[in-house]
């Protein structure tokens, strides 16, 4: 059996987090955001909608010497968040209960903001992270419907650079003798950063 607290790749399997009714963000598509997101040690991150908090245990692990920020509007989000928190035995996470974009204001500004979740207030989260974000910093959006993604492309205009990629994913699932491909619902992952950084 792995220790949760020494697996060290990216792409934590999903079975390994305490898990709850609050959504998160699968394995694949959370490698994909992060690698979207460039993390390195040192970042101030903000993770928007954190759910169980999948991503920020794994941001947090990549980014030694910084400080994630898992903001979530849900008690049992914000539970489960910290208690994925002690299981991988990460230090460099700290919740905030509210709800985006107010629960932002007194947080440091941000190096990267990935946003998962935006209980209908996308539009002002996005500006909220555009208003605050560091030189060279990065936006990560995983959207599940095509109004996120229009929503998303409309805030992102005027200085900034953006890349659009949809995901896929079917994962094979035994069906009495023989194995058939289940697909997931596709999820697209928004990527901005401001022109010519």
């Amino acid at each position: 059996m792995i220790n949760k607290k020494e697996y060290g790749a990216a792409g934590i399997p999903d079975s390994f987090f305490a898990r709850g009714t609050v959504p998160m963000t699968k394995e694949e598509i959370r490698v994909i955001t992060l690698s979207k997101a460039r993390l390195i040690p040192g970042l101030v991150v903000w993770d928007v909608g954190s759910g169980t908090g999948s991503i920020s245990v794994e941001a947090a692990r990549m980014t030694p010497g910084g400080m994630v920020y898992a903001v979530e509007k849900s008690s049992e989000g914000c539970r489960l968040t910290r208690e994925n928190s002690l299981l991988f035995g990460v230090e460099n996470i700290q919740v905030i209960m509210g709800e985006a974009p107010g629960a932002l204001d007194g947080l440091p500004s941000p190096d990267r903001v990935i946003i998962g979740g935006s209980g209908g207030m996308l539009k002002s989260i996005i500006r909220s992270a555009q208003d605050r974000l560091n030189l060279g910093g990065r936006i990560v959006i995983n959207a599940v419907t095509l109004d996120t993604l229009g929503s998303s492309l409309e805030c992102l205009q005027g200085g900034w650079e953006t890349e659009v990629i949809q995901v896929s994913i079917s994962k094979a699932q035994v069906m009495g003798a023989s194995r058939l491909m289940k697909a997931y619902n596709p999820v697209y992952v928004i990527t901005a950063w401001r022109c010519g950084v």
